[in-house]
């Protein structure tokens, strides 16, 4: 009788972990949720990464998008896109619909697989920091944690203890995700104090780079990057990109 050491190895790691309460290993967090393969990334992002090779802001018809969810998808494989979140306004159901969208492709197509972009989870939640609204990206999180489901139902928390940036931040953390500001000077206040207060609270990163002035093609902005970037640098936070796209094509904004 055969004795499939590494299936009954998997099996009692799985069962310890849940029996413990220990931090999910790699054996339990499916790749979605893969915080540290997300930060390595964001590591590795220049001015050159979005839109054609990572894009980590847009929308579907979930929330204010044009694209419906597989739309994306198709798109994110024709690019060539390496990876990639959907992050509709207080819903992860967009992020359901193109994850299972993907897996169903994969299946369709074993022998494209390699062309296949790495989907993580998204989301982009309207808070208030200092004294402005503002909004925040959160990635790699689990969508079923607890402390997520307030700000996962389509709309915001405004008026509520939930709506400050704070509560924000550590909702995605206990989620298991990365808090990030999105678009930082597309406040009306000054970067410098939001980046600063934003850090103190304890986010992990800033979308850096970003068009603000929603060029074809798409370009981050050259001299806010710069300012921006420097900050984040200062406070050791990640650089993330993205397109924030609205209408029906991945590679712009609008």
């Amino acid at each position: 009788m055969s004795v499939n050491l590494t299936s009954d190895f998997e099996s009692l790691s799985r069962w310890f972990h849940i029996q413990t309460g220990f931090v999910k290993s790699s054996l339990l967090t499916p790749p979605a949720q893969d915080r540290s393969s997300l930060q390595q990334v964001f590591q590795t992002l220049n001015a050159r990464s979005c839109p054609k090779s990572y894009n980590f802001h847009l929308h579907t018809r979930r929330s204010d998008g044009q694209l419906e969810p597989y739309e994306v998808m198709e798109q994110a494989i024709e690019i060539g896109l390496k990876g990639l979140t959907i992050t509709d306004h207080h819903s992860t159901q967009g992020y359901k619909e193109a994850q299972k969208w993907l897996d169903n492709w994969k299946h369709k197509y074993p022998k494209r697989v390699n062309q296949a972009p790495r989907l993580w989870t998204g989301v982009e939640i309207n808070a208030r920091l200092l004294a402005v609204d503002v909004h925040i990206l959160g990635y790699a999180f689990d969508p079923d944690a607890s402390s997520l489901q307030p700000y996962l139902q389509g709309c915001t928390t405004e008026g509520t203890d939930a709506y400050s940036a704070k509560n924000v931040i550590i909702a995605i953390q206990q989620g298991g995700g990365l808090a990030v500001l999105a678009h930082p000077a597309r406040y009306r206040y000054p970067v410098p104090e939001l980046i600063t207060e934003a850090a103190h609270l304890g986010i992990d990163g800033i979308e850096v780079y970003y068009a603000y002035r929603h060029t074809n093609p798409w370009l981050p902005t050259a001299k806010i990057t710069n300012q921006v970037k420097q900050l984040t640098d200062g406070y050791g936070l990640l650089n993330t990109c993205g397109t924030d796209t609205h209408g029906r094509n991945l590679l712009l904004r609008l």
